[in-house]
């Protein structure tokens, strides 16, 4: 069967492919940056083809997507820092239906989220995207869901970094809302399972897992399933402004998305009885048993997708692209070049570990102090951490840089500033050969905007002169064996 998959490297676009690989499906990834989709592993695959469209644009059919059986829509603008994110959604929707009708596809199949009229108990769902998808006059099987448990998904995150900071949480009233948080892997069967089922043809679905709980109740089991003791005093205020900008400066969200789930989080949600489960045969996961599998996927380091590698956790809305050309006119530069003396795949090695848990090799309080200022000033701070522990791809998050090259064939990892900066900053690590000697060479660039750009720039130099040569020192040096 040959499917088309939107949001090929989104936080549920990464999952659904393997599964669709494995059931023996040719799958179309359908991306807006070549550039982001990966290249090794499982996306070696001869059933995957790669296609470029930006949905914002008016589409071009090509002859690959033209004999499609079915479509995934995965696109979604939640959290977006887009003041136009919800037009930005329509038009998306709408040009996928352009070329979904030039198409033979037989079923589209769309994955939303739920959101609230934060009044009362009564669900408001979001149905524009799925009215305009049923203008394409294919049958459509809608799916939305509320909280999803897994690693690296937003939800889980968030609830992951309160309990792991927090001993004691005072907290709004929201916190006693009840939903019915689901598993990644039962929202992948739903996904998955009803490919071509005539049964779910022009059908609408809210899937949630078994369990109805308030949010301080997930907060606790959360805590209980992590060995950890925790206290939660509930207080009858709403506080939204105060909430969002609490759980932006705790944890690892941004403020758009922290803003977005505690608007979420008013109303209690029960959802309606199907009987898609039973139609799929699927067993619901309880919400204890999908915390515990999300963190074997993290303990065996093998989180397949992560939200902050997503574009929406950053403080604006970039595209790679932009930024891949190093400039080399109006910047600043920090060139180290060290002779390796040790193993040049540890150092290679070492390049692809840096930040999160291992940190940037010297001053980490440092690099710290810096992630506080950069969230204290709005920026994304370094809590967004790595999705993996040795593991880069193009457009992964790495703190507050974003990947923007990841060539271990040429040993060459390029990164792009995402804290606040009142210029553009590049980080690059390069081995290089000369004379027949490796070397590592370390290169920070930046562009500075105006006087701010340059005054920025001339304060930070001497913290630059022994951060950037102790880094590049304790890269050439490290050794995670020892």
């Amino acid at each position: 069967m040959k499917v088309l998959l939107t949001g090929a490297t989104g936080y549920i676009g990464k999952r659904v492919l393997p599964v669709l690989l494995e059931k023996g499906h040719e799958v179309i990834c359908c991306v807006r940056d070549k550039n982001r989709f990966p290249t090794g592993g499982i996306y070696k695959n001869p059933n995957i083809s790669l296609v470029e469209i930006d949905f914002l644009k008016e589409p071009e059919i090509t002859d690959v997507i033209d004999s499609i059986d079915a479509a995934y829509y995965l696109i979604n603008t939640m959290g977006r820092n887009s003041k136009d994110s919800g037009a930005q959604e329509e038009i998306s929707a709408q040009n996928f239906v352009k070329l979904i009708k030039r198409t033979s596809v037989r079923q589209i199949i769309y994955l939303g989220s739920l959101t609230y009229s934060g009044s009362g108990d009564n669900t408001n769902l979001a149905n524009q995207v799925e009215t305009i998808l049923k203008t394409a006059k294919v049958p459509l099987t809608s799916l939305k869901a509320g909280i999803v448990v897994g690693s690296g998904s937003a939800s889980f995150e968030i609830i992951r970094d309160l309990v792991e900071l927090l001993p004691i949480m005072v907290a709004p009233k929201w916190l006693n809302s009840k939903t019915q948080p689901i598993a990644i892997r039962n929202v992948l069967e739903y996904l998955t399972g009803v490919l071509l089922i005539e049964e779910t043809f022009d059908q609408f679905y809210v899937i949630g897992g078994p369990d109805l709980l308030s949010y301080k109740e997930m907060l606790l089991q959360f805590a209980a399933v992590r060995g950890m003791k925790r206290h939660i005093l509930v207080v009858p205020v709403m506080a939204d402004r105060f909430s969002s900008w609490w759980l932006y400066l705790i944890t690892s969200t941004s403020y758009n998305l922290a803003k977005y789930l505690v608007d979420s989080m008013k109303s209690t949600v029960i959802l309606q009885q199907n009987n898609l489960n039973q139609l799929l045969d699927i067993q619901l996961i309880s919400y204890i048993e999908a915390v515990k599998l999300a963190f074997q996927k993290i303990e065996q380091n093998n989180v397949v997708s992560s939200w902050k590698d997503s574009l929406v956790s950053s403080y604006d809305d970039n595209t790679l692209l932009e930024h891949m050309k190093v400039p080399t006119k109006g910047c600043y530069r920090d060139r180290r070049k060290m002779e390796i003396t040790t193993s040049v795949d540890q150092v290679l090695s070492n390049m692809w570990s840096i930040g999160g848990i291992r940190g940037w090799y010297y001053g980490n309080w440092l690099w710290n102090i810096r992630g506080y200022l950069d969230k204290l000033w709005g920026g994304v701070g370094l809590r967004r951490g790595r999705t993996n522990t040795d593991t880069l791809h193009t457009g992964d998050t790495l703190d507050f840089w974003r990947v923007l090259a990841a060539d271990k064939q040429n040993k060459r990892l390029l990164l792009f500033a995402e804290m606040k900066l009142p210029g553009e900053a590049w980080l690059e690590f390069r081995i290089i050969e000369k004379n027949g000697k490796p070397f590592l060479q370390q290169t920070a660039t930046f562009r500075p905007v105006g006087i701010a750009g340059r005054l920025y720039w001339y304060a930070e130099l001497p913290f630059h002169l022994f951060i950037f040569n102790g880094m590049a020192r304790n890269l050439i040096r490290f050794d995670k064996s020892n």
